[in-house]
C-alpha cells in the first residue's frame, strides 16, 4: 500500500506532533512503507506535521502550504561517510601521515553515514537543510530554529554540552522514532556526557577536512567513546536496553505512522531517565 504525504501527516498527528514543535527524527523508511514521492515524501510529511519551515523542493512547499501555526525544526543525525576511518585504528603518531591521500570532509558535499539510512541523506540534500561542520558529530536540521540548533557547536566532546543535543534538550523537543532500530538513539550520546561516572572511556580520533577558505588540514577530535560505549557492559548494546525499559515505563506516546510502529518521545524527560539508569548499571 502506497501512502501519501497527507496521509503520514495525520498518522503523526494522532501520535502527537503538532504545529511548532523541535523533532530529531529516526525512521527506517522500509517499516514506513512506500509514500508518494518516497524519502522525499517522508520529509515532507514530517514538516507538514510540525509547521511551515524555509526553502525546500517541490514536495516540501506543497507541505509548507498545508501546513498551520508556528513554525518546526525538524533535526537529524546524518554523520558522514569516511572510507578511511580505519586510520583511527593505527598509533595516533601514524595517522596524518596515513591520511595524506584520503578524501576531505566536505560539510556540504560529503554524504551521510550510510548506516544512518536512506532518508539522512534525503534529509542532508534537500534545499534549505542546515548543516553542521563536523566529521563526527554531523546533524542536519531545517526549520525556524535550525542555525540555532547548529551554529558554533563543540569540537571536542559533539555530543555533550552546548551540542545540538544538548540545545534540543533545552528547547523542549521530542525524538520521534518511525521504525528505527532499538539502539539508534543519539540523543542518549547526551546522558553518556551528563552521568557523572569515574574513567569513562574516551578516544582520540583524526580527520582530514576543508577548512571554510578551501584548505585541508587534518585535525582531531577528542570525545567519550560513541561507538564502543563508554564502559564494558557485556551483552546487549545498552541504548537498546535503555530505550526499551522507558518505554516499558509508559512514558512515550506511541502508534503507527504508515507501517510503522512508533514512539514520540520527550528528550529531557528521556535524558534524565538514561542518566540515572547509567549510574546504576554503568557503575557496576
Amino acid at each position: 500500500m502506497t501512502r501519501t504525504p497527507s496521509q503520514l501527516v495525520d498518522d503523526l498527528r494522532r501520535l502527537g506532533v503538532v504545529a511548532g514543535d523541535m523533532v530529531m527524527v529516526h525512521a527506517s523508511l522500509r517499516a514506513v512503507g512506500p509514500v508518494e514521492g518516497g524519502a522525499a515524501g517522508v520529509v515532507q510529511a514530517l514538516e507538514a506535521a510540525v509547521g511551515p519551515v524555509e526553502g525546500g523542493a517541490a514536495g516540501v512547499v506543497q507541505a509548507l502550504e498545508a501546513a498551520v501555526g508556528p513554525a518546526g525544526t525538524l533535526l537529524m543525525n546524518l554523520g558522514a561517510r569516511d572510507d578511511w576511518d580505519w586510520v583511527n585504528e593505527r598509533p595516533e603518531s601514524d595517522r596524518p601521515a596515513l591520511l595524506a591521500d584520503a578524501l576531505a570532509f566536505d560539510k556540504d558535499r560529503t554524504p551521510a553515514d550510510p548506516d544512518v539510512g536512506v532518508l539522512a541523506e534525503v534529509f542532508r540534500t534537500l534545499p534549505g537543510t542546515v548543516v553542521n561542520d563536523h566529521p563526527d558529530g554531523r546533524f542536519g536540521a531545517r526549520g525556524q530554529l535550525a542555525s540555532g540548533l547548529l551554529d558554533a557547536g563543540p569540537w571536542d566532546d559533539y555530543y555533550g554540552p552546548g551540542s545540538a543535543l544538548d540545545r534540543l534538550v533545552a528547547n523542549g523537543g521530542k525524538v520521534l522514532r518511525l521504525g528505527a532500530d532499538p539502539d539508534t538513539v543519539t540523543l542518549l550520546h547526551l546522558a553518556e556526557n551528563m552521568v557523572q561516572l569515574p574513567d569513562k572511556r574516551r578516544v582520540v580520533r583524526h580527520h582530514k577536512v576543508i577548512d571554510a577558505d578551501g584548505s585541508t588540514r587534518i585535525r582531531t577530535v577528542s570525545c567519550l567513546d560513541d561507538t564502543d560505549g563508554i564502559v564494558d557492559l557485556p551483552g546487549e548494546d545498552y541504548f537498546a536496553v535503555i530505550l526499551r525499559d522507558y518505554l516499558s515505563d509508559g512514558r512515550a506516546r506511541t502508534g503507527e505512522v504508515g507501517g510503522a510502529r512508533s514512539e514520540l518521545i520527550d528528550a529531557a524527560d528521556l535524558v534524565e531517565f538514561a542518566v540515572a539508569w547509567m549510574s546504576i548499571h554503568l557503575a557496576r
